[in-house]
Order: structure tokens, then C-alpha cells, then sequence
């Protein structure tokens, strides 16, 4: 980790700190280009916005993904409060971006919160295989 890395961090969590002030959960993130420029910052807003997917790290992938070449985006460093969660990691590796660098990993963060209520939702499969796979085979060769 550099000195450059741990000022950008700062300015993660300080985004962070921004989120939570305007009533949100504690996550900020940005994207420093290859020449170390600052390209786009982002704050979670999902109470804000009532939206459950408003996750800064989520909003930036989108970002990159529409706003980057594939170059640009694997050159690219997202440094965010927190180690992204399952959502935002898929979108980040979706989007191409190189690199991302975090404050809090998911264990640390866990043991600032409260115990989960709930478990999740059940899932059941996988099912109806032979159906299923009509429109997805071929797709990615």
C-alpha cells in the first residue's frame, strides 16, 4: 500500500462520512484513472433514493462500464470504505476494473453491526435444465 493509496482511502471514508450525515449507510468510493486523476466519486444512497442497490461501488462499475474502454477500465482503481459485498463485487469484476482497494474488510465491518436478522432467502434449484439452457447455449461461444 502507498502513500497515495491511503490518501485516497481517507478520501473514501471521508465519503463515507458524507453518506451516513445525509441519513444513508457509511460507504464511499471513488475511481482513480491510470495518471492518478480522480475520474468520479460516489456516496451510498439507498435510503435516500430507496433504492436497495445503491451501493457507491455498484454505482461506479455502472459508470465504468459505460464510460471506459476495456483499456482504460482494467488501468482503472476503485477505492472504496469498505470491501465491496457479493453485488457490487460482480458488477466490479463485470465492469473490467484493475484494481480495487479497500478500508474494512467485510469481517471487520461485520463486527461493528448488529447480528444479521435474517438468513437470507431460501433458494431452491438448479431445475428444468434441459428448458433452461435453450436460450442460453451458444451465447457465449
Amino acid at each position: 500500500m502507498t502513500h497515495d493509496d491511503e490518501e485516497l482511502l481517507r478520501r473514501a471514508i471521508a465519503l463515507a462520512g458524507t453518506a451516513r450525515a445525509n441519513g444513508n449507510p457509511p460507504f464511499g468510493s471513488l475511481l482513480v484513472g491510470p495518471d492518478g486523476d480522480v475520474l468520479i466519486e460516489e456516496r451510498n444512497t439507498s435510503i435516500t433514493d430507496a433504492d436497495i442497490t445503491a451501493h457507491p461501488e455498484l454505482k461506479l462499475a455502472r459508470w465504468a462500464a459505460r464510460e471506459l474502454d476495456p483499456a482504460a477500465a482494467a488501468a482503472t482503481t476503485m477505492y472504496t470504505s469498505c470491501q465491496p459485498c457479493g453485488m457490487c463485487t460482480g458488477a466490479i469484476e463485470r465492469s473490467g476494473l484493475g484494481r480495487v482497494v479497500f478500508a474494512l474488510s467485510t469481517d471487520q465491518l461485520t463486527e461493528l453491526k448488529p447480528p444479521a436478522v435474517s438468513a437470507g432467502a431460501r433458494q431452491d434449484g438448479p431445475a428444468l435444465l434441459d428448458e433452461a439452457r435453450i436460450p442460453v447455449a451458444g451465447y457465449y461461444h
